[in-house]
């Protein structure tokens, strides 16, 4: 049985739970993760004050209940697994290095910012700034995959350097805003200034509605050998895929023209959607 934290007291104000994390508790028994310092507010106070916690920890953790409000899950882990029965709060898996983090419900802001590697995978929806940079950073998401499977808000992947970011639904404004390299897909609807500023690095949307600023320029219109290749890769975690769209062109756009002009916006031209 994996270890298994379930809230029982819900925190009145944000609760700062970078403990949550197996590097930090692969060697400890229950009691003493029960009484790990978490931040209620400006409190210090222990985990066992709003958690349960049994079982025994072989590398998994289960956390259930709403965790809306509980913050920095997971941040800066290099190995194992964390299951979210339900909604998560702000910068889960921050700086986070390895292993995967599985969030059945919602995530709130700052998903996985400055990700160097491992898999995080929403099965609902993300807020503002997955995978991103923090303000002033020059360097977000750095490897890693980060996997929405519904809607994610504004500035996904700002300042991103590598890695795959994967939005099965909408995303908001300025996706890929000021990105320096890496991947980033929607299969839903794009919002206003995607890619602005960003030097390099790729943006592929399979639906073509997608409006431009005017500092990108269209290069062509071919058909990619790499996607077919992306598609078997989301069909493999669970994406519905118009399998249509392997016969069909996509729109080149390179930008933007006041950065480097080597970035990416591939459009696919499948009208069938």
């Amino acid at each position: 049985m994996s270890l298994h934290l379930k809230l029982h007291t819900k925190p009145e104000v944000p609760l700062e739970a970078d403990c949550i994390c197996p590097d930090k508790i692969q060697s400890l028994k229950n009691n003493e993760i029960s009484a790990m310092t978490v931040f209620h507010g400006n409190r210090q106070v222990q985990l066992g004050e709003f958690f349960d916690c049994k079982g025994k920890f072989d590398g998994e953790i289960t956390i259930d209940g709403d965790l809306a409000n509980v913050k920095h899950v997971g941040a800066v882990m290099s190995f194992g697994k964390i299951t979210v029965e339900g909604n998560i709060g702000l910068h889960t898996g921050a700086a986070m290095r390895g292993g995967e983090i599985n969030i059945e419900g919602d995530s709130s802001d700052w998903l996985g910012p400055e990700m160097i590697g491992g898999r995080i995978r929403v099965k609902g929806n993300a807020g503002h700034m997955t995978g991103s940079g923090y303000r002033g950073s020059p360097i977000g998401m750095q490897g890693g995959e980060i996997i929405v499977h519904g809607n994610v808000k504004n500035e996904t992947g700002h300042v991103m350097r590598r890695g795959l970011i994967v939005v099965g639904g909408d995303s908001g404004d300025f996706t890929g805003v000021n990105m320096l390299a890496g991947t980033i897909i929607v299969l839903g609807n794009m919002g206003i200034r995607t890619g602005a500023g960003m030097k390099r690095g790729s943006i592929i949307s399979f639906n073509n509605e997608a409006k431009l600023l005017p500092t990108f320029s269209r290069n062509c219109e071919y058909h990619p050998s790499f996607i077919k290749f992306y598609v078997r890769y989301l069909e493999e975690l669970g994406f519905s895929i118009d399998t249509s769209c392997l016969n069909s062109a996509f729109e080149r756009w390179s930008g933007d023209s006041v950065e480097l002009n080597r970035g990416e916006i591939l459009l696919s031209t499948n009208k069938s959607k």
